[in-house]
């Protein structure tokens, strides 16, 4: 079986400890004591019912029958409970019925649910989308009508992209908008890969739905939003008449079986503009730019799940004997932590994935400063840092994530590939993160092709100023010293990797595509070290006490990442060198 415990007093310590800071306006009421209560509350939550139903929903997966997707058993009564206990408004804004908590918080809740059932939380996670881009983009009378119902859970949300001929490249979208004498517009086409488009949790789903108006330009610029909802809400704003919306189809997959993923057909469907005209990409991407940090939170989420399992299967799985002799004399043979191969794997997933918690927390909290610093100043600057930081959670935590389960199924070998124990479900489930909302790839070029030329390079001042900072400040600190020298020099690779990139892409952009992947990584590679620095000079001042071991472990993993993973750097700076030769250099018929 999968196991899992929410590891609370790692998140405690990314919370209080290595980010702390005092609150900002509008969030006083979140104390450290307050988010522990909630953290622990979601916790109970996801362990005790979404957990147990993980594998029976894969299992079962939803089914499609006369136009409506039935999701697997437990998962409406599960919804019911967690709209009921307010976890889809945990950070909604509380004039629509939300609790306004830090993103911070939400986060850590959002990593609970990913690990314990992501297929569940996918249905919530999209609503929250849906709120995030109409409460940033919506007239009021939409705002007022369709925000507290997608806060509360009584309605869900999807956002409507993806076209049977157009994926990425949605400047090639077709589905069409045609202006009504009320304001509002009848829309027609046919969407597929509409994760939660239909489903039976909700009375009612609110699709986003990018169309083109008549006198729509070509491309991407043609681009307009609309909010499409599956019932018309009637005067007493309850679900009215069916609109035009249709599940023609669901999708069978190789993970996330209870998620239902649909072709969606609209047939002079009633929707109403969201945003300005032909200007539904800048409005779409609120939502997209949300998800892709969600989708980098599932990575994180799935990491954690499986981790925890491989480490629950080596220390009760007894084969071979420790190569420095017998551990447990009284068994048949040793457990399979004994073993350095089986170390390097679980220490591996532990260092990713901690590592990432702790940058995701980071970066959730730019996110609160973007929203709530008193200053004009701060709130740009975090907002330049989150900007920055999306692209590598949303391709780095997904690239790890998918490496940590199927280390996990090394881990268990033979007993992994079969579904008894449900490993192999996780590393079907990670697979999809790291291609849906812009495959990593795509999130690659976004960072070199936008994010680093944005605003002149300043964005990267975000991050750079910081980490050298900390290098100039803690470079001969007694414990972490040689750590901090260590990594310094992992840090003078992605400065010469970004000024070759820089260098190169301004007169060739398929030089910077060329490098865009390992740049990522390498940038990701250098954020985590930064994370396990600051967090081993916190452990290194901890001597003693009740919790002596907690410490202890984050500064032997922290040694093992800067040691054993860190070094990618170099190796990383090399290919980026390399140039785009020996992917271009290959005539296109020789493949």
């Amino acid at each position: 079986m999968q196991s899992y415990t929410a590891p609370l007093r790692d998140m405690r310590f990314v919370l209080n400890e290595l980010h702390g800071a005092p609150p900002l306006p509008g969030q006083d009421d979140f104390t450290p004591e307050l988010t522990d209560t909630i953290i622990e509350e979601a916790a109970k939550f996801c362990t005790e019912i979404l957990l147990p139903l993980n594998m029976s929903g894969d299992v079962e997966g939803c089914t499609f029958e006369n136009g409506m997707v039935h999701t697997p058993a437990g998962f409406i009564a599960a919804y019911k409970g967690f709209s009921q206990a307010g976890w889809g408004a945990l950070n909604a804004g509380q004039q629509y019925g939300g609790q306004g908590a830090p993103e911070t918080v939400a986060k850590l809740v959002e990593e609970m649910i990913c690990s314990c059932n992501l297929s569940f939380g996918l249905y919530p996670g999209l609503a929250h989308g849906a709120y995030l881009a109409l409460a940033s983009h919506g007239a009021e009378e939409l705002k007022n009508l369709y925000l507290p119902k997608l806060a509360s859970g009584i309605w869900s949300g999807t956002m409507c992209l993806t076209e049977p001929h157009c994926g990425t490249d949605l400047g090639l979208l077709r589905t069409k908008a045609t202006p009504q004498t009320d304001g509002s517009y009848h829309i027609n086409g046919a969407k597929i890969f509409i994760s939660a488009g239909e489903h039976d949790l909700t009375e009612n789903i609110v699709h986003l739905v990018l169309a083109r108006l008549p006198d729509a330009p070509p491309g991407i610029k043609g681009i307009s939003l609309f909010l499409v909802p599956k019932f018309l809400p009637d005067a007493a704003q309850n679900p009215g008449p069916r609109n035009g919306v249709s599940c023609a189809a669901i999708e069978h997959k190789m993970g996330l079986k209870a998620s239902a993923t649909c072709q969606m057909n609209f047939d002079d469907a009633t929707g109403w503009l969201v945003g300005e005209p032909h200007r539904g990409m800048q409005a779409m991407f609120t939502m997209m730019n949300s998800e892709r940090l969600s989708v980098g939170t599932q990575g994180l989420g799935l990491g954690e799940i499986a981790y925890q399992s491989a480490v629950a299967y080596a220390r009760d799985r007894l084969q071979g004997r420790a190569l420095s002799g017998t551990k447990f004399p009284d068994k048949p043979a040793d457990p399979l932590i004994v073993h350095p191969d089986i170390r390097r794997m679980l220490l591996t997933m532990r260092a990713n994935t901690q590592g990432c918690r702790a940058l995701c927390v980071w970066v959730a909290q730019a996110m609160d400063r973007a929203a709530h610093a008193a200053s004009e100043t701060e709130r740009a600057e975090a907002e330049e840092f989150v900007a920055l930081m999306t692209p590598i959670v949303k391709a780095l935590f997904t690239d790890l994530g998918f490496e940590s389960a199927n280390l996990a199924m090394q881990v268990y070998g033979g007993h992994g590939y079969i579904r008894d124990h449900g490993i192999e479900q996780l590393v079907r489930d990670s697979r999809i993160a790291m291609i849906y909302e812009g495959t990593n790839g795509i999130q690659a070029l976004d960072l070199v092709g936008r994010k680093l030329p944005a605003n002149m390079g300043r964005s990267l001042r975000r991050f750079f100023h910081p980490v050298s900072e900390f290098i100039e400040t803690n470079g001969q600190h007694p414990q972490i010293g040689k750590l901090v020298q260590s990594f310094a020099r992992g840090f003078g690779a992605l400065q010469l990797a970004t000024a070759f990139i820089a260098e190169k892409g301004m007169t060739d952009a398929e030089e910077a595509g060329a490098a865009a992947t390992d740049y990522l990584r390498l940038f990701g590679v250098i954020a985590l070290g930064f994370m396990w620095l600051r967090m081993a000079l916190i452990a290194a001042e901890k001597n003693g006490g009740e919790e002596a071991d907690f410490y202890a472990a984050k500064l032997v993993t922290a040694r093992f990442y800067i040691e054993r993973i860190l070094p990618q750097a170099g190796a990383l700076l090399f290919t980026i060198k390399a140039g785009k030769a020996p992917l271009m250099d290959m005539p296109e018929a020789a493949f």
